[in-house]
């Protein structure tokens, strides 16, 4: 009796910040359901430690680049057509977190540069994703999947910069889902915090700090998040069943504009009075 195919069987995705934590993930869950896959992302080393761990190598490339430049972005989607002949599926996901930083703990010259980073590439990033290749969806009749987070509908799931900048994230899905149907279907995945190697911003000299410090320590002194699914696995790979839900058009043909929550329950309610942040 032969294996089941997996839900994206002869698909070919293109997943950016795909090096790392959940964009990692999500090419690993990809490649197991059957797709070919290009992971684009800045960090050299660990596109290549991806390459040599997978499972599935010959249906994967990976592409070195970054999503602040258009030019790379292009290179990238070349490079896909002449490996896999088309894209199917597009996962905007690279990104940068800014550890919560509030506005009264930043200089002027902090804010600034702040937000030049962080929506260059938050931002900036997804739109430019979006403009190298939607052409080839149209084509495909494709997908294009934003990886948003719980700061896209809430506050302190980060500090102003980066809230603002997954706010902005969810108003861009929404018009591209608008300005690209009825041939791409744009939607999103909203996550709440993972344990992964998220960096923050250089301008906040944060580059070489990773979320997963954070985790560590939670887990040391036995602190649960603050959300009501506080035992529930904070594990990338347990938030990748939305992103194939959204790839595989046989199984979400009509959604489009649509940011399906992964967040533990925070949307029911909200983060708890002593989750962090700083007040006046």
């Amino acid at each position: 009796m032969s294996a089941p195919k997996g839900w994206l069987e002869g698909d070919v995705a293109l997943v950016t910040g795909g090096g790392s934590g959940v964009g990692r993930a999500v090419v690993e869950r990809f490649l197991h359901e059957g797709a070919s896959v290009a992971a684009f992302g800045i960090d050299e080393e660990q596109l290549a430690a991806l390459k040599r761990e997978s499972a599935h190598p010959e249906r994967l490339l990976t592409v070195t680049g970054d999503v602040r430049s258009s030019a790379d972005l292009h290179r990238a989607v070349d490079g896909v057509k002449r490996a896999f002949g088309r894209i199917d599926t597009v996962v905007a996901n690279a990104g940068v977190w800014d550890y919560q930083r509030s506005l009264t703990r930043m200089s002027a010259e902090d804010v600034e540069a702040t937000f030049d980073e962080i929506f260059a590439i938050n931002v900036k990033g997804y739109l430019l994703t979006a403009e190298a290749t939607w052409r080839e969806l149209v084509t495909t009749r494709g997908s294009l999947i934003m990886t948003l987070s719980n700061a896209s509908f809430y506050v302190n799931g980060g500090g102003p910069v980066y809230t603002a900048s997954k706010h902005a994230s969810l108003g861009l899905m929404r018009e591209l889902a608008y300005e690209l149907a009825p041939k791409v279907r744009v939607n999103g995945v909203a996550c709440g915090g993972m344990d992964t190697d998220l960096r923050g911003p250089a301008a906040l000299s944060m580059e070489s700090r990773a979320i997963g410090a954070s985790f560590a320590r939670r887990r040391s002194d036995g602190t649960r998040p603050p959300i009501p699914l506080h035992d529930s696995s904070h594990d990338p790979r347990d938030f990748t069943g939305p992103f194939v839900l959204l790839a595989a058009s046989s199984q979400s043909g009509p959604m489009t504009g649509h940011a399906i929550s992964i967040d533990g329950g925070m949307g029911v309610r909200g983060f708890a009075s002593d989750a962090g942040g700083d007040h006046l």
